[in-house]
């Protein structure tokens, strides 16, 4: 059960939130808090923007567990960025390896998931012949989450969406990827859960999903936080949040757990919705389709 960070606002030094929060993604790497699996030591990943250089973001993955690699503890004291993904993992679906490792990268485009698509090898063959030529290029390891991206991207571009989507066209993609996968799995009368707790972005707006076809089984923690501002306690080098009514210093987090103590910052992203995040930091919630709805 992976872990994840997500961050978007005033340019940030990574190390702040990925190592110096109480409940940091580091620590989740040994000792998670909201998670059955409290060790994710399979790799991890960061993807970051820095678009004076270019749109596409910066890329880092390691199969090394996070709590024991320094080239990301010294990467993550230095790197400043508007907008970063972070990811921590305990395969499932797919190897150890450095092409399974979270956040993956299409285009201007990071992407990274907890969760899984149970019994996912015995659709797998099916839901390839559903991506456009582009989308199954793209793929380079074995894990479901690549196959979920691709086929987000291959119904973006069939449904004719144009960039920058509108909320409700987003809506429309991930509502139609998850029914395309459930369809797959209902004609092989596959009846395990999918669970798509997932962020995309493209260092300007963020999207996170927090799905699963049977939320009674599996209900995978997600939470935001929303306007707020961060900085480092000098005292005990640990991440304050504040509010803050500037706009220009506000800033946004999307996490597997809360990171800090101080619980009146966060708030759960409800189940089977999605949460998007603006670049003037506006939040608003959708919800998402029922796929049992449709069975």
């Amino acid at each position: 059960m992976c872990r994840f960070v997500a961050y978007l606002g005033e340019p940030i030094i990574v190390e702040d939130i990925i190592v110096k929060p109480t409940n940091s993604l580091i620590h989740q790497s040994y000792d998670a808090e909201e998670s059955l699996m409290t060790v994710n030591g399979d790799g991890f990943g960061l993807g970051w923007y820095n678009s004076q250089v270019r749109k596409e973001p910066g890329l880092f993955t390691s199969v090394l567990p996070a709590w024991n690699d320094k080239n990301l503890l010294s990467n993550a004291s230095i790197i400043k960025t508007n907008c970063f993904l972070a990811h921590i993992r305990a395969a499932t679906t797919g190897g150890v390896s450095i092409e399974n490792c979270h956040p993956f990268k299409y285009d201007e485009y990071l992407m990274m998931h907890n969760g899984s698509i149970q019994d996912f090898e015995k659709i797998k063959l099916k839901l390839v012949s559903l991506l456009d030529e582009e989308a199954f290029l793209w793929i380079k390891g074995q894990n479901d989450t690549q196959y979920i991206l691709a086929l987000f991207m291959t119904n973006f571009r069939e449904m004719g969406i144009v960039k920058p989507a509108s909320h409700q066209e987003l809506v429309d993609c991930f509502n139609k990827t998850y029914l395309d996968i459930e369809k797959l799995k209902l004609a092989k009368g596959i009846v395990s859960i999918s669970n798509y707790n997932i962020v995309l972005t493209n260092g300007e707006r963020m999207i996170a999903t927090r799905y699963c076809t049977d939320p009674e089984k599996d209900n995978r923690s997600l939470y935001f936080a929303e306007k707020i501002s961060c900085s480092i306690d000098s005292h005990d080098k640990e991440l304050k949040l504040d509010d803050v009514v500037s706009q220009e210093r506000s800033a946004a987090l999307i996490s597997s757990e809360m990171l800090t103590e101080d619980e009146h910052f966060w708030k759960e992203i409800p189940m089977n919705h999605m949460v998007v995040i603006d670049s003037d930091m506006d939040v608003t919630l959708h919800k998402l389709a029922e796929v049992k709805n449709y069975a």
